[in-house]
């Protein structure tokens, strides 16, 4: 059974798409070593007798300066909008939905970065969108992918472009942030990546039960009442988890703290795997790089806002194994007439995005120590 044939019902896709910005400094790393090695001078011959001396007439050889490296002017601060999307591609006319929205803010100097959520259910106002002929409204955040995406006169292949574009204005006008560039990971990219990196080692900070898996990994049968049959459950405690396992771990949304305990889930695994690069040595090895890269196929889309993926790559190669922050927002449920609308989030967000676009990030966060999420 496929992953779009488990159930009618929609998908809660992992959202960990920023582990796109992980590669993307890993990659940071390699391309400063290729510069490095490239711009290091070739060995001049070997001195002997038969080496000419340089006559005190001769010319002075000609120096140029030293080509910059790539996103040299990309010196902070950033903003980077990462995106885990439901394709959903066996489904005719299924649209992509952004099950997992997360912003990554690197600070000047791009030596520390704060990486927070924004709910799924987030109720937002979505602007008119002409290309697709969305005429604007208030819903919920994970539609302005899916209102965006649409062609019209193609119901057979909607724009994930299209849908990141309206979506990262959505983000910007919510937050207040300007969003530099961004990435959108699917469903089937996320495996790819966790099972390239050989699995990874994640502190489970509570006992998760899957509603989607069984033990031996597949798919738990949907029946009129439910799933049914034996769970996948991950214990409390440090586990090594491959791509399949990685990814139904912080997709469950059903224990307790809900999706926002799902969120948290899926930035420790972040986290842990921006270790597991680091650990490995990922980010001085071009050969890995590039397999890692070639792993996720076409299931990465970048958006550079006319900028390479280079340019960011190499500005953000310098970031430091401890320097990001994982920031969890609040919020609470949303009813209209007794019915779930969606999800706000409470003032604090507010207070929080105001203090990142003021600089003032770390001293707000040193005053609301309860934002930080810990393993």
């Amino acid at each position: 059974m496929t992953e779009s044939t488990a159930r009618p019902g929609r998908r809660w896709l992992l959202g960990v798409a920023a582990v796109v910005a992980v590669l993307l400094v890993a990659a940071g790393a390699v391309v400063a070593t290729r510069l490095a090695s490239r711009s290091t001078p070739a060995p001049g011959p070997v001195a002997g007798p038969a080496t000419p001396t340089p006559s005190a007439s001769a010319p002075a050889p000609v120096t140029t300066s030293p080509t910059p490296p790539p996103g040299a002017d990309l010196t902070g601060p950033l903003n980077l909008l990462i995106v885990g999307v439901d394709t959903r591609v066996t489904v005719p006319g299924w649209e992509p939905h952004a099950d997992a929205v997360l912003v990554m803010h690197v600070e000047a100097g791009l030596k520390r970065a704060y990486l927070f959520s924004l709910p799924r259910d987030l109720v937002v106002d979505i602007p008119a969108y002409p290309k697709s002929g969305y005429p604007g409204g208030r819903t919920k955040l994970t539609h302005a992918m899916s209102y965006g995406s649409r062609v019209p006169g193609d119901k057979k292949h909607p724009s994930t472009a299209q849908g990141y574009e309206l979506l990262s204005t959505t983000v910007s006008r919510y937050t207040g942030l300007r969003i530099d560039a961004g990435a959108v990971l699917t469903f089937f990219g996320f495996d790819r990546l966790v099972d390239a990196l050989g699995g990874v080692d994640l502190y489970v900070d509570q006992r998760v039960a899957s509603i989607h898996r069984r033990p031996d990994g597949q798919y738990r049968p949907h029946t009129a009442g439910g799933y049914v049959g034996p769970q996948m459950v991950y214990e409390k405690g440090t586990r090594h988890l491959n791509g399949w396992q990685a990814r139904d771990y912080a997709r469950q949304r059903y224990i307790a703290g809900g999706d926002y305990a799902r969120q948290r889930h899926q930035q420790q695994l972040i986290r842990a795997l921006v270790g597991k690069i680091l650990d490995q040595g990922l980010a001085r090895d071009p050969g890995r790089v590039e397999q890692v890269v070639a792993a996720l196929g076409n299931t990465l889309v970048y958006a550079g806002g006319g900028r390479r993926l280079v340019d960011f790559a190499y500005a953000l190669g310098g970031l430091p194994a401890d320097g990001l922050v994982l920031v969890g927002l609040p919020g609470d449920s949303v009813t209209a007439g007794g019915s779930y609308r969606g999800e706000q989030l409470l003032p604090v967000a507010r207070q929080f995005f105001a203090a990142v676009r003021g600089d003032r990030t770390e001293p707000f966060l040193k005053t609301h120590p309860t934002l930080r999420v810990r393993t």
